[in-house]
């Protein structure tokens, strides 16, 4: 469902992203890792259509967001970090407009918005204006629109950054339901992620892939099956290469 071919970014001598390539089909959660400046925000940028690489290009249900970027959006649902919002406006009326947007209108419309308020757990909170909820909350509702079309790939940048214990699990609970009938990517620097959502893993640091495989065969390249080791390995090479 989501190709990513040879992907790279630069900004002026920086070379933000390397040559990084994946596919995640459906039904499978990918976690997208990396330490900070890794290079995952901008490579979600480039697949959801927000920057151009530099070269490469990524493909989504067939269609490349290079040369064909409106159908390729038509089926990506994007979360990014720190999701913006219309802070005055209620739930409801943010996600009918979020609906509208996207060409929706009447009883599909109402029902698209209905749907994407249970999915999220927002039915308690849906008349307060955005700016009133919780950190939480708000996140549930830039969730909601990034579902309201029913998307067949999901891409969620940090989604659990910021949140506490409770609200972590809401959202992780939210992601496996969606996993069934999706291609999901959740780019974070969390580690319980993986264990939590993840079926496969893809390590990124320096801007190139340094791993890629199931929870299981990244933990096995520890003895004692230790994950942050494993991911310390990994990205710290990288790291004391680039000084």
């Amino acid at each position: 469902m989501l190709t990513v071919s040879n992907l790279k970014k630069n900004f002026g001598s920086i070379q933000a992203v390397k040559d990084v390539s994946f596919t995640v089909k459906k039904g499978e959660v990918l976690g997208f890792l990396g330490p900070n400046g890794a290079g995952k925000s901008t490579t979600m940028r480039m697949i959801t259509g927000f920057i151009p690489p530099t070269a490469g290009t990524a493909t989504i249900c067939g269609h490349d967001i290079i040369n064909d970027p409106v159908a390729a959006k038509r089926c990506i649902g994007y979360l990014p970090e720190n999701a913006p919002s219309y802070h005055t406006m209620t739930v409801t009326d943010f996600l009918t407009f979020i609906g509208k947007v996207r060409g929706f209108e009447g009883k599909v419309l109402k029902d698209k918005v209905e749907t994407a308020i249970l999915k999220s757990r927002l039915d308690t909170v849906r008349g307060q204006t955005i700016e009133t909820l919780s950190k939480g909350y708000r996140q549930r509702t830039c969730f909601a629109q990034a579902i309201l079309h029913d998307p067949q790939v999901l891409i969620m940048d940090e989604p659990t950054d910021g949140l506490d214990p409770n609200q972590k699990f809401v959202v992780r609970e939210m992601i496996k339901e969606m996993s069934a009938d999706k291609a999901i990517i959740v780019s974070t620097h969390i580690l319980e992620e993986v264990d939590a959502v993840c079926t496969r893993v893809l390590v990124i640091a320096g801007g190139q892939v340094v791993a890629n495989g199931t929870p299981a065969e990244l933990r096995a390249k520890d003895p004692q099956g230790r994950l942050d080791i494993v991911f310390r390995n990994l990205t710290m090479k990288e790291d004391a290469s680039n000084v």
